[in-house]
């Protein structure tokens, strides 16, 4: 059983598969407090591999998105399989701070150490590493191999704060052009 806090199909909104249909399988917990986080970790369904199967299948699309909360704290390679059988790929979005299951066909690494002392990350190969940025120093994790560096503004509910970080964001990446930039396009469409 998964504890599941929503499954949807919308395009995908962020980083290297942007715009790709994709159905999203959000875990309900984290272990990590994060001030920005977008998930209310306290709602969320138990289901359990044939449920979440069941969803899955509905749907046209290849590309499976696990996100939370922090998947890797539930995902099993049972569920991963199961998937795979179905014909999807997946993808994972992981603060890295635990192993993963084989299985994953992408990982996306969004380290969370320098707004949480405890989240130092113990992956150090991925396929896309995602950091949020919030115009103050941060640490780029050059130990970390990765395919694509991004980073995405940070979205503080503020227009105007948003609208400076954005900014450092930018100018960030024109000085250090191994970065590209990530927005948050699902925000600004209006999807989900």
């Amino acid at each position: 059983m998964y504890k599941i806090n929503e499954i949807f199909y919308s395009l995908q909104g962020e980083g290297f598969w942007t715009g790709t249909p994709s159905i999203f399988i959000r875990f309900s917990g984290c272990n990590l407090q994060c001030a920005f986080c977008d998930t209310l970790h306290e709602e969320g369904k138990m289901m359990s591999e044939e449920e979440i199967l069941s969803i899955t299948k509905s749907f046209p699309a290849k590309h499976v998105v696990l996100t939370g909360g922090e998947p890797s704290l539930f995902v099993k390679e049972t569920l991963l399989e199961k998937l795979h059988a179905q014909g999807k790929f997946i993808a994972i979005e992981t603060n890295g701070t635990h192993e993963l299951p084989k299985g994953i066909d992408w990982i996306t690494l969004s380290p969370k150490k320098d707004f949480q002392h405890k989240a130092t990350p113990v992956l150090k190969h991925c396929d896309e590493l995602k950091i949020v940025y919030t115009n103050t120093e941060f640490n780029p994790y050059l130990d970390i191999e990765t395919k694509h560096r991004y980073l995405q503004p940070c979205d503080t509910g503020n227009l105007a704060e948003n609208k400076k970080i954005l900014q450092a964001t930018i100018d960030f990446i024109k000085a250090n052009p191994s970065w590209q930039l990530s927005l948050q396009i699902h925000k600004i469409i209006g999807v989900q």
